[in-house]
């Protein structure tokens, strides 16, 4: 079972992708209205930071369990350090 740390650090990556959704569609809908560049690209730069922040709080999640016992996180999450760092990457 998932402890109470682990849950919240799950809430927040949620609410971070929902909110990146919601950034989402705000990017679409100003498209779709023919808003300036400027609006647009701002919607989107948004977006992508919201992604990136996600992604960066699963990663540390992970890292921090190959850290505490990585015996475990190979096991659970089928990742060794090296591809942790090669997520990490992906995201840098």
């Amino acid at each position: 079972m998932p402890s109470n740390d682990d849950l919240a650090a799950q809430r927040r990556v949620l609410n971070r992708l929902r909110r990146a959704g919601g950034q989402l569609n705000a990017v679409i809908e100003a498209v779709e209205q023919g808003k300036p560049c400027r609006d647009v690209i701002t919607q989107l730069a948004a977006v992508r930071g919201a992604l990136d922040r996600a992604g960066f709080a699963i990663l540390s999640s992970a890292m921090q369990e190959c850290i505490s016992d990585p015996e475990e996180a190979l096991d659970s999450e089928g990742l060794t350090t090296g591809e942790v760092e090669k997520l990490f990457l992906m995201l840098a």
